[in-house]
């Protein structure tokens, strides 16, 4: 049930899965149900693990002033006059060049791609798109001189375009990889650019003589090809010091990549630390013991490293009795903190109860933003809590990460837990317009009914017209006609730049016309000043879903909320694990599931039909519900995980716990996400649908400790 994020790096955004597109004849949504809400949906994201915090847990979490205003809306723009205009007349020819184009480039048969581009360029819609594809190839070819000249021509031709900004990145990335760095900085500018583009032009510019600053190396580095050519530069130019190079291997071991890790460690020790640390991850503990008390720098770093990876000993509390025995004594306290850190860290994400502890011992040491969460997800299942010590792990975040709506809740409950309601009170109201999970459990910590504010005015037709004629969202449409999702979504996106709240609300009603569900929820999701739930929560096949849902006794808001997340209504959706269709289901568990319901007919080649897919992923998700107690928390959490991982997760709990705290201390990150997310749907499809409050909390409900881990469910 899981799918990923496909499309060109740093434009995809969202671009979700490989799916052609789908026309069926459904229309908009009911009167009924056009409600809506200020701000934007969804769970909070996490935090990337990019850089360590501050020295000391400084950080103080500043509430907002009581009855402080909100800012006042700005005035929506007059509608716009738009032109009826013919429609854009395709020549046939031309259009069989793209497609022939693109099977070209499928099969990696770039010659062709020279034949076919004068002929495509005929197609006023997609035409660039094969003088594209072979540029990017040029581009990317190391061997091969980089084509300026063709370069420069091609954006002279598609100014204004989504392929006038792609190809600017790849002429960045190529000229710095090719070392004419002066080049690379003459490129004209690329908004928002991706970490491979940040990196190229930081190491030009370094090279050119505006030496780049540690900080500014730090901030833009990510493992990839040419940040990994920016950090070694900077390195050998000592831009960075031992400290930080040290701090990012710390980091990267953290994720448990280890090629990345690997890397880095040729960055950060010379040819004989190298060895040695190659000795130390086979096995460190062998490694350690035959080692005495270090006394170089090196040493002692490598010592760390070394203690910290027997946190993923089959036995850590003898793992952590040798420390103590053997190297407490000669390793400097901030290492062995951050050592005891790495060991609440593992423990965590093995929903170990004893984390908490290990983390009690790391104390004010500098840790990612990605550990101190884990530190105060740790506190939260402790039992009993202790709310002063979740406290205390929230302060040491940096003012950034503490300021996150789900740190803000969980800060106001632990102020509440102790006494000071008034101040639990102003956190929870600094959170209460986020539309997320934590904005809906803040507004019922203030003990209001939960509730639907009204709609905003209805869209003039004008606002949709002008989409209908923007030429990027014409070009976006076409792609997604052809299947090409991969290229469909950036262009969508790309052209949404700079669009008004209006703007918005009308391309998401052309997406909505066109049958493209999830640009509608995405699109509509980018407002500011308004939020129209007839779009972010659009409920489209004019109740099918529900109906297969009932006749099961499953709650079609909770359906509805599951099918957002996971397949935002694609109904031919593919992840990258294989799982299809609007439920996002494998191919052993449509199988599991049609002998268990005699659907005797079933071939797999009709799991996306949207009758099959609903009858068998409604007919999956109540059997895991059944199988997990009828919790909704319970059996989210293992149709997108698996149905006894949250089994064990709940064997390991010492005492019953709140859905809350279960649901933000799933050690998944992705499942994590994905039960605050769809729980969060559910309540607004709950509230649409019926037109009542409906309550988080008691979808929830408590979640206690549970022997035995085995079901038979795939």
């Amino acid at each position: 049930m899981q799918w990923s994020t496909l499309g060109y790096p740093g434009f995809a955004g969202d671009a979700g899965q490989t799916a052609s597109r789908t026309r069926q004849a459904f229309p908009a949504w009911g009167v009924a149900i056009l409600l809506g809400l200020t701000g934007c949906a969804g769970a909070q994201a996490p935090t990337a693990a990019e850089r360590q915090a501050g020295e000391a847990a400084s950080v103080v979490l500043a509430a907002p002033a009581a009855g402080a205003a909100a800012p006042a809306r700005a005035p929506e723009p007059a509608p716009p006059a738009v032109q009826a205009s013919p429609p854009v007349s395709v020549p046939p020819a031309a259009r069989q060049a793209v497609l022939d184009a693109y099977d070209a480039v499928q099969k990696r048969r770039w010659s062709d791609l020279d034949r076919l581009a004068p002929l495509a360029a005929a197609d006023p819609v997609l035409g660039l798109y094969p003088r594209y594809w072979a540029l990017r190839n040029q581009l990317q070819n190391r061997a091969r001189p980089v084509p300026d000249d063709e370069v420069r021509q091609f954006l002279a031709d598609s100014a204004g375009t989504y392929l006038n900004e792609r190809i600017r990145s790849d002429w960045i990335l190529a000229s710095a990889r090719a070392g004419n760095y002066a080049q690379a900085l003459q490129v004209p500018a690329v908004a928002d650019p991706f970490s491979s583009v940040r990196c190229a032009l930081l190491l030009s510019r370094h090279q050119t003589g505006k030496h780049a600053r540690s900080a500014e190396v730090l901030d833009v580095f990510q493992p990839n090809a040419d940040c990994w050519d920016l950090l070694d530069q900077a390195a050998a130019d000592h831009v960075l010091s031992r400290k930080e190079l040290n701090g990012l291997l710390r980091d990267i071991l953290e994720t448990g990549k280890q090629g990345h890790a690997d890397r880095m460690a040729g960055v950060v020790f010379d040819d004989t630390a190298v060895v040695q640390y190659a000795a130390l991850m086979k096995n460190p503990r062998k490694w350690l013991e035959s080692r005495g008390q270090p006394r170089a720098a090196v040493d002692f770093e490598l010592a760390a490293i070394a203690l910290s990876r027997l946190a993923r000993s089959d036995d850590r509390a003898e793992a952590a009795r040798y420390i103590q025995e053997r190297w407490a004594g000669w390793m400097p306290k901030a290492d062995l903190q951050w050592v005891w850190g790495q060991f609440g860290l593992v423990a965590a994400l093995n929903v170990d109860p004893e984390a908490a502890r290990w983390y009690r011992q790391s104390g004010f040491v500098p840790m990612t933003d990605y550990n101190h969460a884990w530190e105060v997800r740790a506190e939260l299942r402790a039992a009993p809590i202790d709310w002063g010590r979740v406290a205390t792990a929230i302060r040491k975040m940096s003012a950034r990460q503490a300021d996150e709506p789900v740190w803000r809740y969980w800060y106001g409950r632990s102020l509440a837990a102790q006494g000071n309601t008034e101040a639990a009170r102003q956190y929870y109201e600094s959170i209460v317009g986020d539309q997320g999970f934590y904005g809906l459990l803040a507004a019922e910590e203030l003990g209001r009914t939960p509730a639907l504010p009204a709609q905003p005015g209805p869209l003039d037709p004008a606002w949709v017209a002008q989409a209908r004629a923007n030429p990027g969202l014409q070009r976006a449409v076409a792609l997604f006609d052809l299947g090409w999702r991969r290229e469909a979504v950036p262009e969508w996106n790309f052209a949404l730049r700079g669009m008004s709240d209006a703007q918005l609300r009308g391309a998401a009603e052309f997406a909505r016309e066109e049958h493209i569900y999830d640009r509608v929820v995405n699109t509509s999701q980018l407002t500011q000043d308004v939020a129209d739930f007839s779009q972010r929560f659009i409920a489209p096949f004019e109740g099918q879903v529900a109906a297969k849902a009932r006749l099961i006794d499953l709650d079609p808001a909770w359906v509805y909320g599951l099918i957002r997340q996971e397949s935002r209504f694609i109904t031919d959706a593919r992840s990258r694990v294989g799982a299809s269709g609007l439920m996002q289901l494998m191919p052993a568990t449509a199988r599991h599931v049609a002998r268990k319901i005699g659907m005797k007919d079933f071939k797999p080649s009709q799991v996306n039909d949207f009758d099959t897919n609903t009858i068998l992923g409604t007919h999956y998700l109540n059997m895991v519900l059944q199988d997990l107690n009828g919790s909704e928390l319970l059996a989210t959490a293992g149709y997108n995980a698996g149905p006894g991982r949250p089994k064990r997760w709940r064997a390991q709990l010492l005492a019953p716990v709140e859905g809350a705290i279960f649901a933000e201390t799933i050690p998944f990150t992705e499942t994590r996400l994905y039960v605050k997310n769809v729980l969060s749907n559910a309540v607004y499809y709950a509230m649409m649908f019926s037109g009542q409050p409906d309550s988080l909390k008691t979808r929830l409900g408590t979640v206690s400790p549970l022997s035995g881990t085995r079901t038979a469910r795939p």
